[in-house]
């Protein structure tokens, strides 16, 4: 496996393995990696000739109360991972690389769907999500790129800026991995303590019957949140930040489902620890 540290380093690679006509699969994070990221390497490995992943915690992307600092990081651990699983190219650069006059004064802003769910609790963080994907799409120039369906509203963003800005890569989300006992798998798990990780299955829980209602026939959005909710808030340290069903990929807020693929999403924090979730619903007549 090999290792880029600075921009030329990346071109370098990227531009042989071009030349060589090689199809270039991408699967961009922040690090701290664990089987989520495992499945979209595989799934990139098996749909592409050459694998680049990054590991970047990108600053743009978090407000000045949150966790970039503390944001957890271990990139021995991480490089080992990413080699045992055929990982051809890493790219992990330090922040002045990226940015070498940060704040850039350039960013890349897609409105209307980042201005709910995660969007509205955390101003600016999709503009950071933006302005880094199409850079790093700019500098791998890939075939395809790998998202995990636990952010659906970051899929949707970044499919919506690939299709407003014409980049020639084609965006394949991937299904959300969950831990046995259903919690999605997450960089900021390990924040959690043991009582805190306890509660915390609640979110997969109530996702899973607020599926089996509707797959009953229930169609009232607004009931499907209602029961959502009062299962979240039996666990007495969750805190509720939003409970939300939206068309999907489109992000419009709905009454009722007939017709209609759905995502149930909900961001809950259990101490200190901010958690994200959903559900993908197709429903028919």
């Amino acid at each position: 496996m090999r290792i880029a540290l600075t921009l030329t380093e990346l071109r370098t690679a990227i531009n042989e393995q071009k030349r060589l006509g090689k199809k270039i699969g991408f699967v961009p994070t922040m690090g701290y990696l664990h089987e989520g990221h495992g499945s979209l390497i595989t799934r990139a490995k098996a749909e592409n000739d050459y694998v680049v992943l990054s590991i970047f915690v990108n600053p743009l992307q978090f407000g000045p109360n949150e966790d970039y600092e503390r944001y957890p990081r271990d990139f021995a651990k991480d490089r080992d991972y990413a080699e045992s699983l055929g990982v051809d190219l890493l790219f992990h650069p330090e922040v002045r690389e990226i940015y070498p006059n940060y704040p850039s004064l350039t960013k890349v802003t897609v409105s209307g769907i980042t201005e709910l769910l995660c969007g509205a609790s955390r101003p600016g963080h999709f503009d950071g999500v933006a302005t880094i994907v199409a850079k790093l799409f700019n500098l791998v120039m890939p075939d395809r790129a790998y998202f995990g369906l636990k952010d659906a509203q970051q899929v949707a963003v970044i499919q919506q800026m690939v299709k407003d800005l014409n980049f020639p890569v084609e965006i394949v989300p991937c299904p959300i991995i969950r831990e046995e006992d259903g919690l999605a798998k997450s960089s900021r798990n390990v924040y959690l303590n043991n009582e805190e990780r306890k509660q915390a299955v609640i979110l997969s829980q109530s996702l899973k019957k607020a599926k089996a209602e509707i797959e009953r026939g229930e169609r009232n959005a607004g009931r499907i949140k209602e029961m959502i909710r009062e299962m979240i808030l039996s666990q007495p340290l969750a805190v509720i930040d939003y409970i939300e069903i939206l068309t999907f990929p489109s992000l419009e807020k709905i009454d009722s489902m007939e017709n209609k693929t759905v995502l149930i999403a909900l961001a809950v924090k259990f101490g200190q620890t901010r958690l994200i979730d959903n559900v993908i619903v197709e429903i028919g007549g």
